[in-house]
């Protein structure tokens, strides 16, 4: 008789969404943001994705398939170690392949984002255990490793060009904006609308079309994979916050540019793609609350003080510090009641 005990950690709630299908639903809401990068950016995005994904896939197997010996024996247990592989693969390391590239200028070289795309599961994700075991965003540490590595720093504008002159929507310049327009539109003068689109902007492969990003955002909230109000309150008070210390500088306060701070680089994409990640993000509501608040903060001070795009980085940072959050801010139990002190004399 069998008398082994399966101990597992407290709630046993049963479901029918698993770890693949939510990343799934990750790679669907993904696809507008990759096909918009191609689109925009032509080849070379398109092999900097192609090469990014596989190298991805193909490091996750072949530690996967050293880490379970299947070299031992003369690779005698080679095809079992395969089909375990093929069982157990959940297409998180798709998503972190799809994500580095799309958060990569469209100038980045092939073989820079194969790299990068190795460093990041090998050594962010299947060092620490796998899925589920990072302690940080694999995608977003991979962009700062190849930041540092590569220096990349060089941006191309879209191949499609500016929809609008800006002459009907004028936003003014800003820190970000004028980083990312580069060339004879440097000062940031841009129209709303070419931020939304993504048009005549130089950006990352997946960053630039803010429609896109916020099509990817509605399926996701709608399929119950992120919370709607996380990545908005991310994208909100930082943009605000930017608002603010740019005021600073020029001493008057000009709200029309929130939208402005809103809808350039990296931000939107950061809020619902990465910071959302289950992984490294706190599990009670009240971290997540004080998690996305200290991510907007960050994110709008060094976006002010460095005028480059900061988001990898910050994430991140808060992803290192959310043990802390989830230790100090303790969730509350399931199924816990509040027990009503009695007053004294009763």
């Amino acid at each position: 008789m069998d008398n082994s005990i399966v101990i597992s950690t407290p709630p046993h709630v049963k479901s029918k969404r698993t770890t693949k299908k939510i990343m799934l639903d990750v790679i669907i809401a993904l696809i507008p943001a990759t096909v918009m990068g191609i689109v925009f950016f032509r080849l070379n995005a398109f092999f900097v994705i192609l090469s990014s994904v596989l190298a991805a896939v193909a490091t996750e197997f072949v530690y996967y398939f050293i880490a379970n010996k299947g070299f031992s024996d003369k690779c005698r247990h080679a095809g079992e170690v395969c089909k375990k592989w093929w069982k157990q693969f959940d297409y998180t390391s798709v998503v972190t392949g799809l994500i580095l590239a799309l958060i990569l200028p469209p100038t980045t070289k092939w073989y820079e984002a194969l790299i990068g795309a190795i460093f990041s599961i090998a050594i962010v994700k299947m060092v620490f255990g796998g899925t589920g075991k990072n302690l940080v965003n694999p995608a977003a540490t991979g962009r700062v490793f190849m930041f540092i590595s590569f220096s990349i720093t060089a941006y191309t504008a879209c191949a499609i060009a500016p929809v609008s002159d800006g002459s009907q929507i004028f936003t003014g310049a800003t820190h970000l904006s004028g980083w990312l327009l580069g060339g004879e539109n440097a000062s940031g003068q841009m129209s709303l609308l070419d931020l939304f689109l993504g048009t005549g902007v130089a950006g990352c492969i997946g960053e630039t079309c803010k429609a896109a990003l916020l099509l990817g955002f509605i399926y996701l909230a709608v399929r119950r994979v992120i919370k709607w109000w996380q990545p908005l309150l991310y994208i909100v008070v930082s943009a605000f916050l930017s608002v603010c210390l740019a005021a600073i500088g020029s001493k008057s306060f000009e709200i029309a540019l929130f939208l402005d701070y809103a809808l350039s680089g990296g931000l939107m994409f950061g809020a619902i793609f990465m910071a959302t990640d289950y992984v490294t993000s706190p599990k009670g509501v009240y971290g997540q609350l004080v998690y996305y608040l200290a991510l907007a903060v960050l994110t709008s001070v060094l976006r002010y003080l460095t005028k480059i795009e900061v988001v990898s980085f910050v994430i991140m940072i808060m992803n290192l510090l959310v043990p802390l959050i989830d230790t100090y801010i303790v969730r509350k139990p399931f199924g816990y009641k509040r027990v009503k002190k009695q007053k004294e004399g009763k």
